[in-house]
Formats: C-alpha cells, sequence, structure tokens
C-alpha cells in the first residue's frame, strides 16, 4: 500500500466543494424504478447512482437481484441523466459484464472482500482498469483482511481506488444492524490518510432513522464520502426497505450535514479539533456499551448469590480486581487514583445492580 497518494487523483480531479456522495436504491427492482430514481437524484449532490443487480443474500429464496438485465437500465441512467453508476461486482463473471457495460464505479461487498480467493480473482478480472474500485470492510473486524484485498487489486494494476466502511457484523443485538466499530476505520485512515475513505449508514444501522447522526459522524471523522441508499417507495422496496431514504429525505440530509472545511489556519484547526472529539465520542460511547454489559453480568451474579445465600460483597474478590486494574492502568498512562476512583465507581454501582436482584 505504497504511494498510496496516487490512488486519491480520481477524487481530487473531481473538485467536489462537498463530499463524494453515492446513492441510489439498495435493488434495482425494474426499468421504471430505477429511472424514476435516478430522475430524482440528478440534480442533486449525488455524484454516482447506485443499484444493486446481483443481490447475494444469507440465505437463499430471497430476491437476489435482476441480474445483467439491470445493466442495461443503468446505461439508460447515464443516457438520460448524464450520472455515472455503480454497482456491486462478486465474482469475474460479474466484473466482465459490468466493464463492458461501461459502469463508471465498482465496488467489491463484505461478503467477497472476507475471501482472499475471491478478492485475487475479481482483481485478476479487472487488471489495469482505470475504473474507481472501492473495497468494503469485510464483514469481521479484521482490518489486515480489509487492507489485503485493496493490496491485491493495488497489485493487479487497478489505478483508482477507495474503501467503503459499512459496519461490522455481530451475534450481540445492538442498535446497529452492522456495528461501526469506528476505531477501525480510525485506524484505516491514520494508515493511509490518501486513500478515499466512504462511509455506508445505511447497511450500518439498517434504519433510516438513524442516517443522518452516521453521517454526521462520519464527516466528523472525515470519512471522504457517503453511500446511502435511496427509493421513492422505501417501504415497499424488495430488499433492505429498513434502511431506504427517499429521495427528499437525502436531499434534506445532505442540507443538514454540517461539513468542515479548512480554508484557513483557524479552519483547519476546528476541523482537527472537531475530528479528534469525535474520536472521543466513539470512545465514550464504547465505555458506555461496555459498562452496561458489566452490569447485566453483575445482574447474573445477584441473581447466582440470591440463590446460594451468599453476601454480596466478597472483599478478597474485590481487592484482586482492584489491584490488577491498577497495574493495568499504569501500563496505559493512567494514574493510581484514577483507576481507584473509577472502579470503585464501577463496584458500588456493581453492587446496587446484585443488591437490586437480591431484595427483588
Amino acid at each position: 500500500m505504497e504511494n498510496s497518494k496516487q490512488m486519491r487523483t480520481w477524487l481530487d480531479d473531481m473538485k467536489l466543494d462537498h463530499p463524494l456522495v453515492i446513492a441510489g436504491p439498495c435493488s434495482a427492482e425494474t426499468e421504471e424504478q430505477v429511472l424514476k430514481i435516478a430522475h430524482q437524484l440528478k440534480d442533486t449532490d449525488v455524484n454516482y447512482y447506485r443499484a444493486g443487480i446481483w443481490k447475494p443474500r444469507t440465505r437463499p429464496g430471497m430476491f437476489e437481484g435482476v441480474g445483467a438485465l439491470g445493466l442495461k437500465w443503468l446505461q439508460k441512467v447515464k443516457a438520460e441523466t448524464g450520472m455515472k453508476t455503480c454497482t456491486e461486482v462478486a465474482n469475474a463473471a460479474h466484473v466482465k459484464l459490468a466493464l463492458e457495460h461501461d459502469i463508471d464505479l465498482l465496488w467489491i461487498g463484505a461478503r467477497s472482500t472476507v475471501s482472499p480467493f475471491i478478492m485475487q480473482e475479481i482483481a485478476d478480472a479487472l487488471g489495469e482498469t482505470d475504473k474507481i474500485v472501492l473495497v468494503k470492510n469485510p464483514v469481521n473486524p479484521d482490518l489486515a483482511l480489509w487492507l489485503g484485498g485493496i493490496e491485491r487489486l493495488k497489485t493487479a494494476g487497478v489505478k483508482n481506488l477507495g474503501a467503503i466502511h459499512r459496519g461490522f457484523s455481530t451475534y450481540e443485538k445492538t442498535k446497529y444492524r452492522n456495528i461501526p466499530e469506528w476505531q477501525i476505520a480510525i485506524e484505516f485512515q491514520n494508515k493511509f490518510p490518501d486513500l478515499p475513505l466512504i462511509n455506508d449508514p445505511s447497511h450500518i444501522t439498517g434504519n433510516r432513522e438513524m442516517i443522518f447522526d452516521v453521517c454526521q459522524t462520519a464527516l466528523d471523522l472525515n470519512f471522504d464520502g457517503l453511500m446511502v441508499e435511496t427509493h421513492f417507495d422505501p417501504e415497499n422496496a424488495w430488499s433492505d426497505a429498513a434502511q431506504q431514504v427517499t429521495p427528499e429525505k437525502l436531499i434534506q440530509i445532505m442540507r443538514d450535514l454540517k461539513i468542515r472545511k479548512e480554508s484557513d489556519p483557524e479552519a483547519e484547526y476546528n476541523s482537527e479539533l472537531s475530528n479528534l472529539r469525535a474520536q472521543i465520542d466513539v470512545v465514550d460511547a464504547q465505555l458506555i456499551e461496555m459498562l452496561g454489559k458489566r452490569m447485566k453480568i453483575s445482574d447474573g451474579i445477584g441473581g447466582l448469590k440470591k440463590q446460594k445465600n451468599v453476601a454480596v460483597l466478597q472483599s478478597n474478590r474485590w481487592n484482586q480486581i482492584l489491584g490488577a486494574m491498577i497495574l493495568e492502568g499504569e501500563s496505559k498512562g493512567l494514574s493510581e487514583e484514577f483507576v481507584l476512583k473509577m472502579f470503585k465507581a464501577i463496584h458500588q454501582e456493581s453492587i446496587n445492580h446484585q443488591e437490586k436482584v437480591i431484595n427483588s
């Protein structure tokens, strides 16, 4: 991944006065649907019109896309609206067909990125294409796997590369469809600051009501653009209905987002400060999430102690935890005083949870 700055020329050459915007339906359903949405988006901030035509589904029997026919519809979108087009490719056959139909931007989905075999097959099919190719993070939180997929494409000769952050799968139920794991995206940016990074709030949230907040966090973290699934009738979409917004809603989101520009030293300072504060917000949210999980475990301990009629406070166990955490804190640059105060507060909250269970 050396000389990553050379990869960013496609984004620099666009000379946009706003973040890159990719929008369109999760799935191309009918020619009429594809064209109607495109015409609703053509005079907005949208730079690329997206539509999935091959839809890898978790289980068989679900709508899996219209296939190559959808490429004809995307050609009509370009002819009628002048918008550039993009779609997902998952194998060499998809790549061949997409290139033959002059699709402007291709993205590789999370289920493909997870497999080095698939990524190599796609890289070989793409060769030294001038088309823009974006790589979504793999479904599992593995930064090396994500970067490895991009490296395969670069080695094959793909000139215009970028990445899409779409969140990561988890067995645990959270408010997100795919947990963002923002720290992985931040580490990605730190390693390769000149490789364009696009955020996909639709797949992160799985909920149209959360799209704006995730978009704003992404921009605060200096993401280069957004990919938002858009449908004129999202409630009746053939796939991922809950996460798509209407074109009108997308336009409103774009108006309401705070975009920080760097045109002078003061603006640069404010942008950097906003980015660091956004990183703190991410970590703070993770702290609350972890503390919530810890207290759920405490509830379980309280239930067990109630069954066995055991006292809530176990001094030996508490002293062991405190000693271990003080040493661990010191290794992370945290003072003993801070660690003591923090874990005493956590311990008291844990006692409160257990007493509530025991006395219930």
